[in-house]
């Protein structure tokens, strides 16, 4: 596992625990933490040793998103070049950065955020791609963008009108105002809110050791089918599902289960493949 700028990480329990670092700075989105989250979200999710990601921050707030600074104006508005090549330059910038959430919806694992305080901007878009978010009651969200004159691109628009009423995501895009967490927990963005921070991330932790003890095969399935019935007709993903659970052949699961009521101990489940290992005997 690599240094990280922007992050702290942990494996216990087959839970990667996955901290931003940089509470004192905010947690702004700095240029190397674009990078340095795809990384490492994919490297969890193909090692096969986690079964879930708890993604949790240092400091006061979340983050108080992109740091537009940390930027260079080549980077975000391209060079004084050939017109086209300098916005081809900008589009597969933006499909980078867009990957660097789309990693937490992709990998294989499922992803708990835990919020405290700000998460704003891009903030919003990284907990719109996890899959279980808890909030302290102190937190708030904003798709900041709006109040810098940008249209958000890396994942808000697209995934938070699955989340919550389409009429309030137009609310809170085109006035860049703060959903508070009690607001946010009525409307389903947040699951549950506590207190304080302390008792957020117990909850958090007894959630992903809940499903840590599950079995990877079926958590991973559940993620699988969820996202793409998110996505498809309600017939286009029931022969999904038909297909995915012929495939998987979930009898050594089922056996252990049974075998483990009558024993009357946990189940023990087998993890998932390391990548690399697919095609071996």
């Amino acid at each position: 596992m690599m240094e990280y700028k922007c992050f702290k990480y942990s494996l216990e329990d087959h839970i990667a625990h996955v901290t931003l670092s940089r509470g004192n700075k905010l947690n702004t989105m700095i240029k190397a933490f674009w990078s340095e989250l795809p990384n490492l979200i994919d490297e969890i999710s193909n090692n096969g040793e986690a079964r879930v990601v708890l993604i949790s921050a240092e400091g006061k707030h979340f983050t108080a998103g992109m740091d537009l600074e940390n930027f260079s104006d080549s980077e975000l508005a391209g060079s004084n070049d050939h017109q086209g090549i300098q916005n081809e330059a900008i589009y597969r910038l933006t499909k980078d950065l867009q990957y660097s959430f789309s990693s937490l919806e992709k990998s294989r694992l499922p992803v708990i955020v835990a919020i405290q305080g700000a998460c704003v901007g891009g903030g919003v878009d990284m907990i719109s791609a996890c899959d279980i978010r808890y909030a302290t009651e102190d937190a708030f969200f904003s798709i900041h963008e709006t109040n810098l004159g940008l249209v958000a691109d890396v994942g808000t628009l697209q995934r938070l009108p699955k989340l919550i009423p389409e009429g309030i995501v137009r609310e809170l895009a085109l006035t860049g105002r703060k959903l508070q967490a009690a607001e946010a927990e009525n409307y389903g963005l947040v699951s549950a809110i506590f207190d304080d921070k302390k008792d957020m991330m117990e909850h958090a932790m007894k959630t992903a050791k809940e499903i840590a003890n599950k079995s990877p095969l079926a958590i991973s399935g559940i993620k699988e089918v969820i996202n793409y019935s998110r996505d498809h007709t309600v017939d286009e993903s029931l022969n999904y599902v038909a297909l995915w659970n012929a495939a998987m052949k979930y009898e050594d699961d089922l056996k252990e289960t049974f075998i483990a009521k009558i024993e009357k101990r946990e189940e023990v489940f087998k993890g998932l493949k390391k990548k690399g290992e697919y095609f071996k005997k």
